[in-house]
């Protein structure tokens, strides 16, 4: 469950940047699971969704956005649930901005590689 005591107050202007989302408009199924779904049908829909993600102007806010609430489910700025738990134990906000609201995106993605990368 999201922590909701984490998620900023009503202010227009903190919530602006999901009007700018490439995602908007887009049927919600390409970014959450619906029940039961497991294997390749998972990884097809998390790469869909990925690929939207990738050229979205906001990339960066949601991502943020994803982590500082700790939202449970979906990809969220291009990093799906597992990928966004992984970055909360190994840490993301060294790579945030001054207030919390972007983070940089490529180096999360980097950190997440190495921490995949098999142990030579």
């Amino acid at each position: 469950m999201a922590h909701f005591r984490r998620l900023p107050g009503p202010i227009a202007d903190v919530w602006d940047w999901q009007h700018h989302g490439a995602c908007k408009g887009r049927d919600s199924l390409q970014f959450f699971h619906p029940d039961g779904e497991r294997g390749s049908s998972r990884g097809r829909r998390e790469s869909a969704a990925k690929q939207v993600c990738g050229r979205c102007p906001v990339r960066a806010e949601c991502a943020a956005h994803a982590l500082t609430t700790r939202e449970p489910y979906g990809v969220w700025g291009g990093f799906t649930e597992h990928e966004r738990h992984r970055l909360l134990q190994i840490g993301w906000r060294d790579v945030a901005d001054r207030h919390g609201d972007r983070v940089d995106v490529h180096r999360l993605e980097s950190r997440l590689s190495a921490v995949s990368a098999p142990a030579r």
